[in-house]
């Protein structure tokens, strides 16, 4: 069966998100379910984070060829499948460390490929971006809000359930057929060695360690916000739907981040970011009351968006090679590493701190405020 490429994309997006929103949000609840403790479930989940940090690094640029994107894609895909159904093997702690860490690295380079994908069909055809890739950010949406109200009345199994339907669904679109294939010639490595990474690094320190502050100050709120809230008394259907609103904030500033943020400075940028995430790590850790909670996740798109689109706007004004390099560092470091380690310490935070672990994401975000760029990176379009 042959689908037009533009929706073959979207439907690659939708079904991907619709499993990350699935995972993301209630993988901690479903390790809970099968009787681990908070230390533990902090150590899968940093493992498997640790996991999706190498997957991404190692085999995303292993795909040389854009013709062979599809095949990538389908390959991952499947294996991902394959790695989810292993869940339902056993619950010892090693045999589930051992499938999340193949499930995060086959789940991983599937976001960067797909956006090679997407940015090989633009030289071939009009393709707008945008358009498309909302149908991911929409799904996260609609998976996690369905699955918390799923658990709500089927308990934590449901979870892995919906796993596999979305994984399943995943794989089985990407075995239609797009009306358009990929093409193009095979792209060439990077080979200034480790003197010209090294030298990048030494110059962007500042904002290298600005943004791994941030974005690994999310740790606590990915890894423990859906246990810390259900201990509180909420349904895991009200848990869902905050989830759902922190991603709809996003989709909102994403979509508005030209006409509200034009002329602001990357550095202008990370301090209203910092400012943000301090505040929406204390108020979760001060309180669990509903209001409060809503304006904590309304200040995700601040936490994390504005952040996203400030190192953005750091990197597209480097020159030349610099930008490769620094998405690359950016990627790695800030949005895969620093999670990863603050995860494995969150389990241990929650298990002896509780809420507490929360104010210690606030530590975190803080000496960002201080650290940012000390010259601001102005947008010049």
């Amino acid at each position: 069966m042959v689908m037009q490429s533009t929706r073959w994309l979207a439907l690659s997006y939708f079904t991907y998100f619709f499993s990350y929103g699935i995972f993301l949000p209630f993988w901690s609840v479903w390790l809970e379910g099968r009787g681990l403790k908070p230390d533990t479930i902090g150590l899968l989940l940093g493992c498997g984070l640790v996991a999706r940090f190498l997957g991404s690094l190692l085999l995303a640029p292993r795909v040389n060829d854009p013709s062979r994107l599809v095949f990538a894609l389908r390959l991952l895909a499947s294996l991902t499948f394959f790695c989810a159904l292993g869940f339902w093997a056993g619950n010892q702690v090693v045999w589930l460390l051992l499938v999340m860490l193949g499930f995060n690295v086959f789940f991983s380079p599937l976001v960067p490929l797909t956006d090679s994908l997407a940015g090989t069909w633009q030289r071939q055809f009009p393709l707008d971006y945008g358009r498309v890739r909302l149908w991911g950010s929409l799904a996260f949406v609609i998976g996690s809000a369905l699955t918390g109200k799923l658990v709500s009345l089927y308990q934590s199994d449901v979870i892995l359930i919906m796993l596999m339907l979305g994984t399943g669904a995943m794989v089985a679109g990407m075995m239609l057929r797009p009306s358009v294939m990929p093409q193009g010639a095979l792209r060439q490595q990077d080979h200034t060695g480790f003197a010209g990474w090294w030298a990048l690094v030494v110059r962007s320190w500042r904002f290298i360690a600005c943004v791994s502050l941030l974005q690994g100050a999310h740790a606590a709120y990915y890894g423990f916000s859906a246990i810390y809230w259900k201990d509180a008394g909420y349904s895991a259907a009200t848990v869902g739907y905050l989830w759902s609103l922190g991603v709809v904030a996003e989709i909102v500033i994403f979509a508005l981040s030209n006409r509200l943020f034009r002329r602001w400075s990357a550095s202008q940028l990370l301090l209203l970011s910092a400012f943000s995430g301090v505040i929406r790590w204390s108020i979760i850790a001060e309180t669990t009351a509903l209001p409060f909670l809503l304006v904590a996740q309304v200040l995700h798109c601040g936490s994390f968006t504005v952040c996203h689109l400030a190192a953005m706007r750091y990197i597209s004004a480097r020159q030349g090679a610099e930008v490769i390099r620094l998405q690359a560092v950016y990627s790695a470091v800030a949005m895969g590493g620093s999670i990863a380690l603050m995860t494995l310490f969150a389990g241990f935070l929650y298990q002896h701190l509780g809420a507490g672990m929360f104010w210690v994401m606030a530590a975190v975000a803080f000496p960002a405020i201080f650290i940012r760029p000390a010259r601001p990176v102005a947008n010049q379009s």
